[in-house]
């Protein structure tokens, strides 16, 4: 029996570790994940208009 709870506390121990260890994007990062993301756009959209106009 007492195998079995210490088995269950390392276990649950080791699942705790890899799932706490996440790395979390920076307010910073995202903004300009944003930017890049508006920029991309503007430029298919102004690839599209000249598309359209030739």
């Amino acid at each position: 029996m007492k195998k079995l709870f210490l088995s269950l506390f390392l276990v649950g121990t080791l699942a705790a570790t890899f799932t706490s260890c996440r790395e979390e994007k920076s307010t910073e990062e995202k903004v300009e994940d944003a930017a890049e993301d508006v920029g991309d756009s503007m430029e298919d959209a102004a690839d599209d208009v000249e598309d359209a106009v030739d």
